[in-house]
């Protein structure tokens, strides 16, 4: 079941491959989750030392979940993968001139899981015909239905 969906990291990056991480919370984290209050639309996925953590996305806390504490709402969070993912990962990022991009957030057996795209950054003559495609199958669309009436 989808949480969270980073729609702008299709338009500005060539997606070439798909990860899924699991992610350190804290339980007014989860909490704040399960109810939606979370968005990745800015967020990114940085190298520090030999691991990879989620950077700027915004979880909004809940009232009545964390009365007890001080939420950080855009505190790093760790992402959790396999040692050979992670060593595969931190290897392009570093010498291919990829970078990581959080995709979406989704529940997987009860936990959150973050999918991890890793991906090339696209030039403004690639965002355009990427939107005039776009734009030829939305009127494509709105023709086939215009035309079932």
């Amino acid at each position: 079941m989808t949480i969270a969906d980073n729609k702008k990291a299709f338009f500005d990056y060539f997606i070439e491959d798909r990860y899924e991480a699991g992610v350190m919370l804290e339980g007014w984290e989860v909490k704040a989750i399960r109810d939606g209050r979370v968005q990745i639309k800015e967020a990114y996925v940085t190298i520090k030392g030999d691991e990879l953590y989620l950077f700027g996305a915004h979880i909004s806390a809940l009232p009545t979940a964390s009365t007890h504490i001080t939420p950080d709402m855009v505190r790093t969070r760790k992402l959790l993968l396999h040692r050979q993912e992670i060593d595969k990962l931190i290897g392009k990022v570093t010498r291919a001139g990829y970078t990581l991009v959080p995709l979406n957030l989704h529940f997987k057996g009860g936990r959150v899981k973050c999918e991890v795209g890793l991906a090339k950054g696209k030039k403004q003559h690639d965002k355009r015909a990427t939107e005039k495609d776009l734009d030829g199958k939305r009127e494509v669309a709105l023709a086939l239905k215009t035309n079932k009436r």
